[in-house]
């Protein structure tokens, strides 16, 4: 998808995917694991090595290589029998390993691993990914939070051993502000309508005022998109986007006001 320019532009996280370049640069350890809450951007920014990596702005011992996306929810589900997750997992690490260190793994809630893998009474299933990682086959960027990093990663030393990790800070209203700036453009084709800066300082400011259980950016993202989503449906498509509905800050409070008055936040 970063060849094809389908993935959200990056913005505000060039601090942590440099750290995330100098961490997988590395002879050792060189498997970063990013840590924060939930909602912060860690996806975004394994998205933003791919993206450097398809421009070809990378180290050159980098350009050679892929960031391939694990999804565990797809290979765990349906895995009733034991050792039938750890079979699916022990298959894609042994594809991996055949494409001779060309593929980064990024692991979204890389815990799992170790948290599914004993599910079931069977083998650990971090237990096969660790010799390709010792053998230096497999290289992996995961993310979880700081929780569950101590609860299911810090226990087990081997693979804590094989993991660097870095911090991902929730970023501040200002920061927040320049991210939806940023990407507000992919939004605005996909509903066919205009985004106002009103509209996107109105959903930062009321997502800070009353979402208190979600993080940025991706509570602001949240109302913005669904603001976007509710202007786009009331409206025909089919006009030239110098005629496309606006989204300003009344929309976004609407948007607001129904979930607050549903319970949805």
């Amino acid at each position: 998808m970063a060849t094809d320019g389908k993935l959200d532009p990056v913005v505000g996280r060039d601090e942590e995917i440099e750290r995330v370049i100098q961490v997988l640069s590395r002879r050792t350890k060189n498997n970063p694991v990013l840590i924060g809450k939930p909602g912060v951007g860690k996806t975004a920014i394994a998205e933003g090595l791919a993206q450097l990596i398809a421009q070809q702005k990378v180290p050159q011992a980098l350009q050679h290589k892929r960031v391939l996306a694990l999804d565990l929810p797809a290979i765990i589900s349906g895995t009733k029998y034991r050792g039938e997750f750890e079979q699916r997992l022990k298959k894609i690490a042994d594809e991996i390993t055949a494409a001779k260190r060309s593929i980064i793994l990024f692991i979204d809630e890389i815990h799992t691993l170790a948290e599914a893998g004993g599910a079931e009474g069977s083998i650990d299933a971090d237990d096969i990914l660790k010799p390709a990682l010792a053998r230096g086959d497999l290289q992996v960027i995961g993310a979880t939070t700081a929780q569950e990093y101590k609860e299911f990663i810090e226990k087990d030393v081997t693979l804590d051993r094989r993991l660097h990790p870095i911090l991902v800070d929730e970023p501040t209203n200002e920061e927040t502000v320049e991210i939806l700036t940023g990407i507000k453009q992919r939004y605005e084709q996909y509903h066919k309508v205009n985004i106002t800066q009103e509209a996107i300082l109105t959903a930062v400011h009321l997502a800070a005022e009353h979402i208190k259980g979600k993080a940025f950016p991706d509570k602001a993202i949240d109302l913005m998109d669904e603001a976007a989503a509710k202007v786009s449906i009331a409206h025909t498509n089919g006009q030239p986007k110098e005629h496309w509905p606006l989204v300003g800050v009344a929309e976004v409070q609407a948007v607001m006001q129904e979930w607050l008055e549903n319970k949805e936040i």
